[in-house]
């Protein structure tokens, strides 16, 4: 890539520059030398919004996504969710503000038994904190 940008007149920026390897369990350098210089070898890092991790696993993205939602909820908790606005409003206002954040990306997920737990897990707490229904409460 450095030779293909040089005969463009373009240089790498090599103190930005990352390696991943994706899907290895043996261990992996910390650095890794290209044309004399070293690079950082990420364990994970984030492309248009999605994690993307080394282990090829979903798990990660999800746990980040679902934490990111779960900020948004909060935010929302005493104007919106604890209001006295109607509870088709709040279910219009999860569905279209608060899922589209987690699901953001979910396009390439691959959901395992685990992850599936996990996104239905928080899609409940959701539900159960916009409905006002304490975590000890059972109906």
């Amino acid at each position: 890539m450095a030779d293909e940008a040089a005969s463009l007149g373009l240089e790498m920026n090599w103190q930005k520059t990352k390696i991943q390897a994706l899907g290895r369990t043996e261990s992996v350098p910390l650095t890794v030398t290209v044309k004399d210089h070293e690079v950082t070898v990420a364990d994970e890092f984030v492309y248009l919004g999605s994690l993307i991790h080394s282990s090829v696993q979903s798990t990660h993205d999800i746990n980040r996504r679902s934490a990111i939602a779960h900020t948004a909820m909060q935010s929302l908790d005493n104007q919106i969710w604890r209001s006295r606005v109607s509870t088709s409003t709040k279910l219009k206002l999860y569905n279209k503000c608060i899922l589209p954040v987690f699901v953001y990306g979910s396009d390439c997920w691959a959901v395992s038994k685990t992850d599936a737990r996990m996104i239905n897990a928080f899609d409940q707490w959701c539900l159960r904190m916009l409905l006002g229904i304490k975590r000890h409460q059972f109906i």
